[in-house]
């Protein structure tokens, strides 16, 4: 054996090392193992819905959140509309950590222990950026994502590509993107909230339609309900398939599909 064939002394120095290494490789796996079930969020009790929180798509047209915020506020919920940073075309992740803030104020304010979210739009990958990377996790009971390129959308490309660039929110929702890879790596729908979709096929700004949809999520397809619905991107917030999915997709019980759509 090699062993044999050293002397006492460094047969004794290697065995030492070779000890100080297996020390080394257990607490560096334990390590591991305890920051692993650090990052394990506990899902947020459903029982009692909190204030929703709309979030502008981009551009940040806050008039477009005003059926959803009409349609909440007539069924008692507290409603919250985020205003955009700056005109709302900057970059995501400062869209999300001001979310962030939002969520953390109206909570204050009103004593809720989580907020429901609506992302419309743009404002659905903020809102996955806001839980992800921004604290939401332990804070968002539910998300609701309208028309949300969440793997990019071909007309961003587009105009990147002919007016050769275009805002830093446009570049990132961008199909492939680095922001979106980074956000679709893994879990797209991470442990916190429950998740849901509403997309419409008749939506030409987030091509292909079926990037609106989430792995994890609940997926609601406009037509799939309304089968001779024409609802486009700009008419989704006061969609009947959308409004009616405020009620069965943000209540109590689990997400699920509306039935009482007035087509």
């Amino acid at each position: 054996m090699v062993l044999d064939a050293l002397s006492p002394q460094r047969r004794r120095l290697l065995l030492v090392l070779a000890g100080l290494v297996l020390v080394l490789i257990i607490t560096v796996s334990v390590t591991v193992v305890v920051r692993s079930r650090s990052r394990a969020v506990e899902p947020v009790p459903q029982s009692e819905p909190g204030p929703v929180l709309l979030v502008p798509g981009y551009g940040g047209n806050l008039n477009s959140l005003q059926p959803l915020a009409a349609r909440l506020r007539s069924a008692g919920r507290t409603v919250a509309v985020v205003d955009p940073v700056g005109d709302g075309t900057g970059d995501l992740r400062a869209q999300a950590e001001h979310l962030g803030d939002v969520a953390n104020r109206v909570r204050n304010d009103t004593g809720a222990a989580s907020v429901d979210v609506i992302g419309y739009s743009a404002g659905g990958v903020v809102a996955r950026l806001w839980v992800r990377d921004e604290g939401g996790q332990p804070v968002a009971r539910r998300v609701l994502t309208l028309g949300s390129p969440h793997h990019g959308t071909s007309q961003a490309a587009l105009g990147a590509d002919l007016a050769g660039g275009c805002p830093e929110a446009c570049e990132q929702l961008v199909p492939d993107s680095d922001l979106l890879r980074r956000l679709n790596a893994g879990d797209e729908t991470p442990d916190g909230p429950l998740w849901a979709t509403v997309r419409s096929t008749s939506d030409q700004v987030v091509t292909p339609v079926d990037s609106a949809a989430l792995d994890g999520a609940l997926n609601v397809l406009v037509q799939d309900l309304c089968p001779a619905s024409t609802a486009t991107h700009g008419q989704l917030p006061g969609d009947p398939v959308v409004l009616a999915a405020l009620s069965s997709i943000l209540g109590v019980e689990a997400p699920s599909a509306p039935t009482d759509s007035a087509c």
